[in-house]
């Protein structure tokens, strides 16, 4: 089963109300400081991280919140002071904060104390193909059985107001921020053209620098990993709460494990943060490792070291366009998901015309992608074209751009907005 829902996350909201009311209270004496406070729901990593590299570096005093004691000795790894978030110096570090910034949703510091004259950046975690938001009627799934529409249409309207919050929230380009600005609601001024700061690493030093370092990094995190042979990751998305509808069958883990024993290739399995998969192979299949978010959080650093793709609406898609690496696409949902979901666009401008739905139609493209040289080129040069088309930039200062323009909107005479 799924570990989480929006319309399980729906009903906590509701419940906390009165919390964010206190919250709010609390927020209207308690003055600002120039402080920086960062938080990323995925850990010590993503778009947060790269943004408070350079704003330490520019003697910002900056402090990260933390869910646990791993991320807490992550941190001091790298030398970031941290708060625990849902203590009582949590919520006083983000009350008394100047600039919040965060990755995926206002949860990622402590959400009570988000009012006042604080200027908040949400960086997201990815370029949206599948819809998110106030686009996506998942996003407003009613936590009650009766009353749905009118309860759907509270939601809407709590969730326009959370995100009028949002002073800052950075595009990869101009396609992507067109997504942004109706997914969140905000006014386009709000929404800023920088390049996405979690995907810098994909562009900084050379490709072959990228590439040794990223083998590096997975070497020391997954067992028994061979040193020459070609990695596969699979990344399916999270199914709101659903089932995951493409766990393979054993008999479809033993022909997966054959074609990556007749390609010398390992498969790298990572499933959603949010959801659990039934992703454990049978005995005897020798050819796939796990690669979830427990053996390694952030993902990005490691893209350069892969050989290949397969996902369903991942944003991994767009982001390893950048490497790039060539995509193979299993969707078996994708009719279904397309009504409950919906994608910007169509899917097949992404995913092409051979989307599997099943890994009998997957493998035979697997094999022929690690098989076949043309195969591999003419993949590769539509993951080119893909990021031709999200990515408008490719120079590793996206965190820099970033922190100019947060920089800039402390700059402002009028910046000490009023309590919203």
């Amino acid at each position: 089963m799924a570990s989480f829902s929006f319309r399980a996350g729906n009903a906590r909201k509701i419940a906390r109300l009165p919390l964010y009311a206190l919250g709010r209270l609390a927020t209207f004496v308690v003055p600002r400081t120039d402080r920086w406070v960062f938080g990323c729901g995925a850990g010590i990593g993503d778009g947060p991280l790269e943004v408070s590299r350079v704003a330490r570096a520019h003697g910002r005093d900056a402090v990260w919140l933390t869910d646990d004691a791993g991320e807490a000795r992550t941190a001091a790894s790298l030398g970031i002071p941290t708060v625990r978030k849902s203590s009582l110096a949590g919520f006083w570090a983000t009350a008394r904060a100047g600039v919040i910034v965060v990755a995926y949703g206002l949860g990622d510091v402590n959400p009570y104390a988000l009012s006042g004259p604080v200027i908040l950046a949400q960086l997201w975690h990815g370029i949206p193909l599948k819809r998110i938001g106030l686009d996506a009627p998942e996003t407003l799934r009613s936590p009650v059985p009766f009353a749905e529409s009118l309860v759907s249409r509270l939601l809407g309207v709590l969730y326009r107001l959370s995100n009028r919050r949002i002073d800052i929230l950075p595009a990869a380009s101009h396609l992507v921020r067109g997504r942004l600005e109706t997914a969140f609601g905000l006014p386009e001024d709000r929404i800023v053209v920088t390049g996405e700061p979690r995907v810098d690493v994909l562009s900084r030093g050379t490709p072959e620098q990228r590439r040794r370092d990223a083998r590096a990094l997975m070497a020391g995190v997954i067992p028994d990993l061979p040193v020459q042979a070609r990695l596969v990751l699979y990344a399916p998305t999270w199914r709101d709460g659903d089932a995951d509808p493409a766990v393979p069958s054993e008999a479809d883990w033993r022909a997966i494990d054959e074609v990556l024993e007749r390609r010398d290739a390992i498969m790298l399995v990572r499933s959603h943060r949010l959801g659990e998969g039934e992703y454990t192979p049978p005995a005897g299949v020798a050819r796939v490792r796990a690669f979830g978010a427990d053996v390694r959080g952030d993902v990005t650093a490691a893209l350069p070291g892969l050989d290949a793709l397969i996902t369903d609406y991942s944003s991994l898609a767009y982001d390893t366009a950048l490497v790039p690496l060539p995509v193979l696409f299993l969707a078996p949902d994708v009719a279904a998901y397309a009504r409950r979901r919906g994608f910007y666009g169509a899917y097949g401008d992404v995913a092409g015309e051979d989307i599997a739905t099943s890994w009998g139609e997957l493998l035979p493209q697997l094999d022929a992608l690690l098989g076949d040289t043309e195969v591999a080129a003419r993949r590769t040069e539509r993951a080119r074209r893909v990021s031709d088309r999200v990515h408008a930039f490719r120079d590793g200062r996206s965190a820099e751009r970033v922190y100019e323009a947060i920089s800039a909107r402390l700059a402002e005479p009028d910046r000490q907005k009023a309590n919203r």
